[in-house]
């Protein structure tokens, strides 16, 4: 599989944890552990909890992402 093939989820930072790490609830009810993009690290952009952001999932492990997007409120 590629890059390609992530599952692309919107959901809200429940929890910020140490080692920018963050907890997010997606819409669907589901728990995710996820860590901030390489992008989203370079050009400083904050999460901060309560955001709604855009979360991209490994089809393997379920229970990890990478977030890639934080939505304007």
């Amino acid at each position: 599989m590629a890059k390609q093939d992530l599952i692309e989820l919107e959901g809200v930072v429940s929890e910020v944890l140490p080692s920018a790490m963050f907890r997010v609830t997606l819409d669907n009810g589901h728990a995710v552990l996820a860590t901030i993009g390489g992008k989203m690290r370079r050009f400083r952009i904050r999460v901060l909890e309560g955001d709604r952001v855009k979360v991209e999932v490994s089809p393997y492990d379920l229970g990890r992402g990478r977030i890639t997007f934080r939505h304007k409120d």
